[in-house]
């Protein structure tokens, strides 16, 4: 039995809303869920399991009837899923009255239950989210036995406020395989046997490394998972990258090598840059030009001026700037103390220029 698991869609979400990508983003999101498909017809796989929070918010009629036409286009795979705290069920959900294809199976109760595809000895368990939160460790209590059938449960959660998850009680069940949902970040809980897909495309720049979907397949004698591969299928990636500048390093310089490593890694992924080191105390960085050129979501500079203390001292002994070295330097400073020692210095330098 071969399956994808996926997950963590979040269709409709316009990730970093405020930036000139925005639109290419929440079109990503759907591209590549249509690559999903293809891709499940294509490895001729047998379930497409969804973990929770397809839906960024509460489907439109509109949505539903989008991710269906895809879902019809796979008419020989089962299509399981369950609903996450973000596409949670409501009452006046359009969810409640919508007609899926006959190949999709919704596990929309708030209580566990599940299906049974008898010609594929398979029954799949879930339940879906009522409320934004579920603080009980719900699948820490479920009373399920083996019952010879390949075994699958499909669950959102793994916080304090979704579904605390033990995971050594989850060790000891009985499922064959645990399709989990929620965690945006791709990992194996333990080995083959359960997986958190993340995120299909990445969300915000905490979401960093690879993003896509579990392929695996189930001995249907053993009822074990003989082969689980992490398919990276996510359009863009975001980057964190540390620059390191000295006292030499202009503005120009910099830009330059941001320049580089951008286009060494690729321009369709998204950047946040950190500048680390000691700078001329005349440098400004400005790096807004490539905020415009390239697609960085984040710069921030954590450079230090580099002021030759002594000397400083040792040039103004009795007056504001040496008075103001002796009262704040000190052997261990925190980062804060650090930034006050050179806004004040920076400060104080310039006033005197001004006054010479």
């Amino acid at each position: 039995m071969k399956f994808i698991h996926t997950g963590d869609i979040h269709w409709g979400m316009v990730p970093d809303s405020d930036k000139p990508w925005a639109r290419e983003r929440s079109q990503a999101i759907r591209e590549t869920f249509e690559e999903v498909i293809r891709l499940a017809k294509e490895r001729e796989v047998d379930f497409l399991f969804l973990s929770g929070d397809l839906f960024h918010r509460q489907p439109l009629a509109r949505d539903l009837k989008e991710v269906n036409y895809l879902f019809s286009t796979i008419p020989s795979v089962h299509v399981v899923m369950i609903a996450g705290n973000h596409d949670r069920i409501r009452k006046n959900s359009a969810l409640m009255s919508f007609s899926w294809c006959p190949n999709v199976t919704f596990l929309m109760d708030e209580e566990l239950r599940s299906v049974t595809f008898h010609e594929c000895n398979v029954e799949v368990y879930g339940f879906s989210y009522h409320t934004a939160e579920i603080t009980e460790p719900r699948l820490n209590q479920l009373s399920v036995t083996d019952n010879g059938r390949i075994q699958i449960l499909l669950a959102h959660g793994g916080d304090s406020s979704h579904v605390p998850i033990d995971k050594n009680i989850l060790a000891s069940s009985p499922f064959s395989y645990i399709a989990l949902g929620h965690i945006h970040k791709p990992q194996v809980i333990f080995e083959r046997r359960a997986a958190y897909c993340g995120s299909l495309e990445p969300l915000d720049k905490t979401e960093t490394g690879p993003h896509g979907i579990f392929l695996g397949e189930i001995s249907p004698v053993t009822r074990q998972v003989t082969a689980l591969e992490f398919i990276p299928m996510s359009r863009s990636q975001y980057i964190s990258l540390a620059v390191n500048v000295t006292a030499k390093t202009t503005n120009m310089e910099l830009a330059s090598r941001v320049s580089q490593e951008i286009q060494k890694r690729g321009l369709q992924h998204i950047y946040r840059f950190y500048i680390r080191g000691m700078r001329d105390p005349d440098i400004t960085f400005d790096l807004d030009v490539l905020e415009s050129r390239f697609r960085i979501v984040d710069i921030k500079d954590d450079s230090e001026p580099q002021y030759d203390f002594a000397q400083l001292f040792a040039d103004h002994p009795s007056d504001m700037i040496g008075f103001y070295i002796r009262a704040l330097q000190k052997e261990s400073m925190s980062q804060v103390e650090k930034k006050a020692l050179y806004y004040g210095i920076n400060a104080l330098l310039k006033t005197k220029d001004e006054r010479s």
